[in-house]
């Protein structure tokens, strides 16, 4: 999987924010995450231009995302300017300052429900396949 992302998906030097997310989202595509969402909320707030939302399926689960989305963008100089939840199996939250990465466990994904508060904003569509 490494091997992909050094050799297939390269992320520009100073990515734009919509960039960096999608980035994110092949990533944790790549790992496995489920139910992604790419969601544009510079309209509804000023703490970021995206957030990034997936599900992992375990603990160890939401860790390896969080650890994979963090080890990945790294290659590229790209690095969070503060995580949270990192010992905590249930949540994860990685600030790209541009973007803000959610890794929930199912249970915790639905108690904080941030798919509900931004349910009026239509979320992008990311190419998965095709990442030449």
């Amino acid at each position: 999987m490494e091997e992909l992302y050094e050799n297939r998906v390269k992320l520009s030097e100073d990515p734009t924010p919509e960039e960096l997310a999608v980035f994110i989202c092949r990533i944790l595509y790549s790992k496995k995450a489920r139910n992604i969402k790419l969601i544009k909320i510079d309209d509804k707030t000023s703490i970021a231009d995206y957030f990034v939302l997936a599900t992992g399926t375990s603990s160890t689960h939401v860790r390896s995302l969080g650890d994979a989305v963090e080890f990945f963008t790294s290659k590229f100089g790209v690095t969070p300017t503060r995580g949270e939840g990192r010992d905590n199996s249930a949540w994860t939250a990685l600030d790209y300052s541009s973007s803000i990465v959610h890794i929930f466990n199912r249970e915790s994904r639905e108690f904080y429900n941030l798919d509900k508060l931004y349910a009026d904003v239509e979320p992008i569509e990311v190419d998965y396949e095709n990442i030449d």
